[in-house]
């Protein structure tokens, strides 16, 4: 069924119906969150720590570590678009997209210790080659938990505000995970800085005055390996633990996050159809376009964010620190967010958070290392922005749904959110590239005690003004996003009440696709009521 049926025929054949919009229980939003958290001890890891791995640990120079992000990462976006039209075509007693999360989850979590933990070699070719074959094979993975996952929440509810506080409490479990990682990681990386260890060697020598020149150097190539051997050991063992946590919050997810949503008669949608979909869907290109700017400052940002700590304010461990406060920024808007999404609507939350962005790496750029109490004002703004522009993104981007099934007659949950992801993937290597490559070209080197001013500036760089920059490109993009919330609840109504006078015309009875599995809250004889 197209859209070219006119609404005001479907509201004299059927009485208008408002679809999944009661309230969610409050196991539903905690699931929810669970999911993001596990993604993120698998991914914050490697958008955080993995160029430092490479560079520092396995001693692949940055500028060859710079194509490793931009092909894995469009590689995996490839391969969202793959997942999601196999999660498309899923049908299960449990819906479409729990039981990717439940039977991909375990060997997510095992890749990323794989990535972490490749073997020692001299040749810089095998370097390469494994570094590229695990974190291929761990994106892909990525991509079968992700992409369901992040189709969920489009089929969990289609209350605007509810979806609001779905992607509220997803930023919020994916903070908590990123504030885990550097909570236990940096101090870590602090330990075993080849700096800090070559220090120690020198105080133990009695100072460099005391030190011969064959003393110095001996130290220095101590300290290296101390620091090599240290993080390796370390990034193991912290990434296996992980694997364990991992999987229990994706079990919780599995358990808690129900699809509510009532699908059209006619689910199964070919390939040629979803193109048609994704072809007319004008709020999910512009998100889309304006995500991949945000996203790739983003990556750029997280990236450099241990670099920045260490190099350019001299003490690793200050990462920790800014993490905490940069999620707890997140955390002191989350409970406001709701309200400001029901006063001023989506795009303009959303704007909000990419002015608070821009401000946080304007002072990343200019903060002094004297002034580090700056750089914690900085990570407070970098961090609302953050959390404003991936909560709105992902609430925004089920929203995109309800736009294509509107214009169509077709839902796409798991297509739509594969393209959204792939544009996001792009982003995120282009991020990634962006970083590795831009302090390659200003001389950092791996491991070395002292980096140069050139390298220096290139971090504040990567770290501050390019993030603010792509920002300000974002804004201006976001300001031809065309989904309304008052439009966003017009066509929640007509595409339901499309789909009760097709049922109703089939004689066929609507179930929510957990109604199947006997729990009480999705009862078969009321489908498009939620949980209250």
């Amino acid at each position: 069924m197209s859209h070219t049926s006119a609404p005001e025929t479907v509201h004299e054949a059927a009485s208008p119906t408002k679809g999944a919009t009661g309230k969610l229980p409050l196991r539903a939003f905690l699931g929810y969150a669970a999911g993001d958290a596990g993604n993120n001890l698998a991914f914050n890891m490697v958008s955080t720590f993995l160029l430092l791995y490479y560079t520092d640990v396995v001693g692949i120079p940055a500028a060859y570590a710079a194509p490793i992000f931009l092909i894995v990462r469009i590689w995996d976006g490839i391969g969202d678009v793959i997942v999601g039209r196999w999660v498309d075509k899923t049908t299960s007693r449990w819906g479409k997209f729990r039981p990717w999360i439940l039977w991909s989850c375990l060997p997510l979590m095992l890749c990323s210790v794989w990535v972490f933990s490749l073997p020692e070699v001299d040749s810089l070719t095998m370097k390469l080659f494994w570094a590229y074959l695990s974190y291929g094979v761990m994106m892909m993975f990525y991509s079968m938990v992700n992409i369901p996952y992040g189709s969920l929440a489009s089929a969990m509810t289609q209350a605007p505000v509810e979806r609001a506080k779905l992607a509220t409490f997803r930023t919020a479990g994916s903070q908590v995970a990123v504030m885990l990682i550097a909570i236990v990681v940096a101090p870590m990386v602090q330990r075993f800085s080849s700096s800090n260890l070559y220090q120690q060697k020198v105080a133990d020598l009695g100072g460099e005055a005391n030190a011969s020149q064959a003393q110095l150097d001996a130290a220095k190539a101590a300290a290296a390996h101390d620091a090599t051997t240290g993080l390796q050991g370390s990034l193991t063992m912290i990434t296996l633990v992980f694997v364990i946590l991992g999987v229990a919050l994706y079990v919780f997810t599995f358990l808690t996050a129900k699809e509510r949503v009532v699908r059209p008669p006619d689910d199964q949608v070919s390939f040629t159809q979803a193109v048609g979909v994704l072809a007319k869907n004008k709020a999910l290109i512009w998100l889309s376009v304006g995500s991949l700017i945000v996203l790739t400052s983003h990556v750029c940002l997280s990236t450099m964010g241990i670099y920045f700590a260490r190099d350019v304010m001299g003490n690793a461990a200050l990462f920790s620190l800014l993490t905490i406060i940069q999620t707890a920024s997140i955390f002191v808007a989350a409970p406001f967010i709701g309200r400001a999404v029901a006063r001023f609507g989506k795009r303009f939350v959303y704007l909000s958070g990419a002015v608070s962005f821009m401000l946080g790496g304007i002072l990343v750029f200019v903060c002094p290392p004297t002034m580090p109490w700056l750089a914690c004002v900085a990570f407070f703004f970098l961090g609302l922005g953050i959390g404003l522009l991936n909560t709105l993104m992902w609430a925004m981007e089920a929203d995109t749904v309800e736009y294509g099934e509107w214009k169509t007659g077709r839902r796409t949950e798991g297509t739509t959110y594969a393209v959204f992801s792939f544009v996001r993937k792009l982003g995120q290597a282009f991020g990634g590239a962006a970083a590795a490559g831009l302090i390659g070209l200003t001389g950092y080197v791996g491991g070395a005690a002292v980096q140069s001013e050139g390298a220096v500036m290139g971090i504040r760089l990567t770290s501050g003004i390019l993030p603010a920059a792509l920002c300000l490109i974002g804004f201006f993009v976001m300001l031809r996003y065309p989904l309304t919330d008052a439009l966003f609840s017009r066509i929640v109504e007509e595409n339901e009440t499309r789909k009760q006078l097709t049922l109703k015309m089939s004689g066929t009875r609507a179930v929510a696709p957990d109604a199947a599995d006997g729990l009480p809250d999705t009862p078969a004889d009321a489908p498009h009521r939620t949980d209250q």
